[in-house]
């Protein structure tokens, strides 16, 4: 602990720039999210740039959209890393979230981007709005699960991956019945071991592969003999297209051997490593879609006119005896992308989005960064910095109208980050999303209330408050 408070205490000191006490420490012993304790040094400091470490690597948290922009487009070379580091023999941690090595982050990504493209995701939307519709079928059948929204909506987002990763089995009547959703729930959930194995891996890597410590290791043989067994039913069945992730899967193995033709590096698409791609899905996705909503939610709630304007927009595209929504008319609900935009910026799904830098360089605000050292991007803060956000405690879905969204300065609106390495996951997420309370929307509105998270869950990098709740009334529709 004497290691942990003294080492590097004074490396931004010794460059005269303000430094406050190790994040992860003060993390460790605090009782709130790492996001709210970045938004209060941001808040705190009138400066560029405050330094402090992290389980005593040097880290930098930094403010001005120039050194943003640096960190996560323009000096992308030196700052391509998340700093995350894991056990080479952890196959579910070898995918693009967690991926350092860029050679092979670089290759997995360019394989993995034609699967949220577009056109993909047009097929793919009967797999989503199929769930949709069982989630809300859920909701109306058991009213003690109103109780607790929150865990409501984790079963909707969890399951609704789990279809789009293995596809609807026509055996099961309902898509919510998920055999992924504990592994979900767990494997993201704020634990003193988690947090623990986060501080060994970054001050002690490796001893930390020493003793073959794994962050998923508990899942591991659950989810790789999932996709194993999914990718040898589906070898000897029919051509029927399914247009989910292990078909993309499939289509690698197909292809054989992965090169990038600039480089030449190569990876072989073997079960296993389709499987961390796979189980990237839920971890980066389960979560953050599940507290979109519930924010969003949370949010109608206190704002009863956004509501009513919403349920006009909603309950336009469900024409008397409609009983599907087609991928056009989720495109169709201009005013839902305006309240989601302004729920994720007052909640960023991920509060803090961190960078380590690769090798020697120099922010545009003149601060020199050494290979190894972490930056912050404090999101929360940004997020709600009056500076970019006029009245940034308001909710106000206006901000992101056709006209006003043109005003947001650049590299302050960071809901999915930003720049080379901005979550590839972020359509789908939306639309994910979108079809998910556009159904419930329909079928339910909200009692008003007045609810203001004043404080979150204790966790390492987003912003959740899983026991806040809000009343889901039946509508006569």
């Amino acid at each position: 602990m004497v290691y942990l408070k003294t080492k590097n205490s004074n490396y931004w000191k010794k460059k005269n720039i303000i430094q406050v006490e190790d994040l992860l420490f003060k993390f460790m012993f605090d009782n709130r999210s790492m996001p709210e304790i970045c938004k209060e040094i941001y808040d705190k400091y009138d400066a560029p740039y405050i330094g402090t470490t992290q389980a005593c690597v040097p880290s930098l948290i930094v403010k001005t959209v120039e050194d943003i922009q640096a960190v996560f487009a323009g000096d992308f070379q030196s700052f391509y890393s998340r700093g995350i580091n894991t056990n080479p023999n952890d196959i579910l941690s070898d995918n693009l979230l967690f991926a350092s090595h860029f050679p092979r982050w670089k290759l997995m990504r360019q394989k993995l981007s034609p699967v949220f493209t577009s056109a993909k995701l047009k097929n793919m939307f009967y797999i989503l709005e199929k769930c949709a519709r069982d989630f809300v079928s859920l909701v109306e059948s058991d009213e003690n699960m109103r109780k607790t929204p929150f865990n409501v909506l984790y079963t909707y987002t969890t399951a609704s991956i789990g279809a789009s990763v293995f596809g609807i089995d026509t055996q099961t009547k309902n898509t919510m019945n998920s055999p992924f959703l504990e592994m979900a729930r767990k494997s993201v959930e704020p634990t003193l071991k988690t947090n623990l194995f986060i501080i060994m891996a970054d001050m002690f890597p490796k001893l930390f592969n020493f003793l073959n410590l794994k962050f998923f290791a508990d899942y591991e043989d659950f989810f790789v003999g999932a996709v194993k067994s999914v990718l040898a039913d589906r070898r000897l069945g029919n051509d029927t297209k399914r247009y989910d992730f292990i078909e993309t899967c499939l289509e690698l193995q197909k292809n054989g051997v992965m090169q990038d033709p600039s480089t030449g590096y190569e990876i072989e698409p073997t079960d296993e490593v389709m499987a961390g791609q796979a189980f990237f899905f839920f971890i980066a996705g389960a979560d953050t879609s599940a507290n979109a909503m519930h924010f969003t939610l949370l949010e109608l709630s206190s704002n009863q006119k956004v509501l009513n304007r919403l349920h006009k927009e909603i309950d336009a595209i469900f024409v008397p005896g409609k009983n599907e929504i087609t991928y056009k008319d989720i495109e169709n609900l201009p005013y839902l992308d305006m309240v989601l935009n302004e729920a994720m910026r007052k909640f960023p799904p991920v509060g803090v989005i961190q960078r380590e830098c690769t090798r020697n360089t120099v922010l545009p605000s003149g601060v020199k960064i050494k290979k190894g050292t972490t930056v912050q991007v404090p999101v929360f803060a940004i997020h709600r910095d009056e500076k970019y956000f006029p009245n940034p405690q308001e909710f106000d879905p206006e901000r992101f109208g056709p006209d006003n969204s043109k005003g947001i300065t650049n590299y302050t609106n960071l809901p999915f980050g930003e720049g080379n390495r901005i979550c590839i996951g972020s359509r789908f997420a939306r639309l994910q999303v979108k079809v998910g309370l556009a159904w419930l929307l329909h079928r339910f509105t909200l009692a008003e209330q007045s609810h203001y998270p004043v404080k979150f869950e204790k966790s390492s990098f987003g912003l959740r408050d899983p026991t806040a709740r809000y009343d889901l009334i039946p509508r006569k529709v």
